[in-house]
C-alpha cells in the first residue's frame, strides 16, 4: 500500500511518516514545497507511478499560522489545494482521503463545539478549511466507494510543533508567563502521536463514506490544567500571578512593535489566550471507548523524553 502525504515535512506530516515508516504499514511518498518547489499543491500534481484503489492520500498541506499571512495565501493554499489533491485522486482512481482541517471553522465562541455545531468562521483560514472540507466532500460523493476522514484538531503539541505549547513552555521556563486576566479558559488539544494513531485507528473503522471527528481530548483541559501539567513534567516553577488582559495586550502591541513579533510576542497571540477553544472531543473519546495512548500529561511527558535535555521544541 501507499500513502501519499502532502505536507510530508511539517510537523504533523514528519510524525505521520514515521508512523507509517516505523509499522511497516507501507511506502511512503512525500510532497512537500519545502523538498522541491515542483511539489506545490497549488499547482496540477503530478507523481509518477502505478497507485491503486486502497492507497491513501492524508493531506496535511497548508497555510496556517496566524497571525503570520496575508488573507489570500489562506485561500489560494487551502482551497485550490484540495481541489488539486482531489484532481489526483480522480486521475490515479485512488479513493481513500484523510484531511486534516481545523478547528478554526467553528469560530471563536465559549459555547462548546460538537461535531454537529454549524460551523461559523471569522478567519480567513477557518474560512479556508471549511471551504476546503466542502470540496473534498464533492470529490466523495461522486462515488460512493469512497472514504472520506476529516480530522478538526484543536492545539497538537509535540516534537517539532514550534507553536502554542512551545511558546507556553518557553515563557514558564523563563519565568515570563503571566495567566492573561482568566485560568480557565479552555484549550482543546492533543498530543502528535495520539492524533497519528487514531487516525488510523479510526480509518479501520468505515469502509466507505464521510467521517468527521473533532480531535481534541475529553473532557477538556484548560490554562491551569495545562501549565501545570507543563510544569509537573518539565520541573518548571509553576507561575500564579494574574496581569489584566487588557494591559498584557498592550504590552505585546507596544513590543511586538519593537520587533518582539520575530519571537513569537504578538497580540493576538495573547488575545487567544483569552478565548476558549471549547471543542468537544467526546466523539473520538467514545469511538476509542475512552482509551488514549498518551492523553495530555503522558503526551508532555513523552515530549520531554524525546527532546532530551534541550527542553520542548
Amino acid at each position: 500500500m501507499k500513502y501519499i502525504i502532502f505536507g510530508s515535512e511539517g510537523f504533523i506530516g514528519s510524525h505521520f511518516k514515521s508512523y507509517i515508516e516505523d509499522n511497516g504499514l507501507g511506502e511512503v511518498i512525500e510532497y512537500d514545497i519545502r523538498k522541491s518547489l515542483d511539489f506545490d499543491v497549488r499547482k496540477e500534481i503530478q507523481i509518477e507511478g502505478e497507485f491503486s484503489e486502497e492507497d491513501i492520500i492524508i493531506n496535511l498541506a497548508a497555510v496556517h499560522t496566524t497571525p503570520g499571512h496575508p488573507d489570500y495565501e489562506y485561500f489560494e493554499t487551502n482551497i485550490r489545494g484540495a481541489e488539486n489533491v482531489c484532481r489526483f485522486a480522480e486521475k490515479k482512481g485512488i479513493r481513500n482521503i484523510v484531511f486534516t482541517s481545523s478547528i478554526a471553522p467553528y469560530g471563536a465562541s465559549e459555547d462548546v463545539k460538537t461535531e454537529l455545531t454549524l460551523p461559523t468562521p471569522n478567519t480567513p483560514y477557518g474560512i479556508s478549511k471549511l471551504v476546503a472540507e466542502n470540496i473534498l466532500k464533492i470529490w466523495q460523493a461522486k462515488s460512493n466507494s469512497r472514504k472520506l476522514l476529516i480530522l478538526r484538531p484543536g492545539v497538537v503539541f509535540g516534537k517539532g510543533e514550534n507553536g502554542n505549547f512551545t511558546r507556553l513552555y518557553n515563557a514558564l521556563s523563563k519565568g515570563m508567563f503571566f495567566y492573561p486576566g482568566r485560568k480557565d479558559t479552555i484549550k482543546g488539544c492533543i498530543y502528535v502521536k495520539d492524533l497519528v494513531s487514531f487516525t488510523f485507528t479510526l480509518l479501520s473503522t468505515f469502509p466507505k463514506g464521510v467521517r468527521l471527528y473533532n480531535f481534541t481530548y475529553a473532557p477538556p483541559f484548560n490554562i491551569k490544567q495545562i501549565v501545570y501539567s507543563i510544569c509537573k513534567v518539565t520541573g518548571v516553577k509553576e507561575p500564579f500571578l494574574m496581569v489584566n488582559g487588557n494591559f498584557l495586550k498592550l504590552s505585546a502591541f507596544i513590543i511586538g512593535a519593537l520587533g518582539g513579533k520575530r519571537v513569537g510576542i504578538h497580540p493576538d497571540r495573547v488575545k487567544k489566550l483569552m478565548i476558549s477553544t471549547n471543542v468537544s472531543g467526546q466523539k473520538l473519546f467514545d469511538e476509542l471507548d475512552g482509551k488514549y495512548e498518551f492523553g495530555l500529561e503522558g503526551g508532555i511527558r513523552d515530549w520531554f523524553k524525546d527532546c532530551g535535555s534541550q527542553g520542548l521544541y
